[in-house]
C-alpha cells in the first residue's frame, strides 16, 4: 500500500483511507458488529492505516466500534474524527444544529477520546463550518488541544 504524508506533519497514512460511517450508521440497518470488526481488521491486514469517523455517526456508536476494533493496532493506525454538531438532546440519531463553540469542541474531544479508547486523536477537524463562531476561535481551541 502506498503512503502519503499529511501536510507538514509527521502523520503518514495509507493512500487509501477507510471512511467508517457506513459500518453501523447511515446506509440502512447496521450489519453485525463482529463482521464490521473483522472488516476493519482485514483493512489493516491489507495495509490501510487511515480511518475516519465522527461523534455524529450513530451518534457515538461509530467511534465506539472503531475504537474497539482498532485498539490492537493503535500504534500502527491513524484515526481521524470530527466535531461541529449539536446532537439531539433526546439521544436520537439526528443532529439539531451546528456547534463549534470552544466549550463544545472540548466536550466532543473528551468524549471521542473515551469512545475511541485512546489518549490521542491523530487528526481532528471541523465537520461543518459554524457561521456563528469565528474561525479564529475554532482554530485557537483546536490548537490548545494539540499536545
Amino acid at each position: 500500500m502506498e503512503k502519503r504524508k499529511l501536510g507538514n506533519s509527521n502523520l503518514e497514512v495509507s493512500a487509501i483511507g477507510f471512511g467508517c460511517m457506513g459500518l453501523n450508521f447511515s446506509y440502512g440497518p447496521a450489519p453485525e458488529k463482529r463482521e464490521m470488526i473483522s472488516l476493519l481488521h482485514k483493512a489493516v491486514d491489507l495495509g490501510v492505516t487511515f480511518f475516519d469517523t465522527a461523534e455524529v455517526y450513530g451518534p457515538f456508536t461509530n467511534e465506539e466500534l472503531v475504537g474497539e476494533a482498532l485498539a490492537p493496532f493503535r500504534t500502527k493506525v491513524v484515526i481521524a474524527t470530527k466535531f461541529g454538531f449539536d446532537l439531539d438532546p433526546q439521544g436520537g440519531p439526528q443532529w439539531t444544529g451546528l456547534n463549534s463553540r470552544p466549550e463544545q469542541i472540548r466536550k466532543v474531544v473528551e468524549g471521542s477520546l473515551k469512545r475511541l479508547k485512546t489518549d490521542v486523536i491523530d487528526l481532528l477537524y471541523q465537520h461543518r463550518v459554524d457561521p456563528n463562531v469565528p474561525i479564529e476561535d475554532v482554530a485557537g481551541t483546536v490548537k490548545e488541544l494539540i499536545l
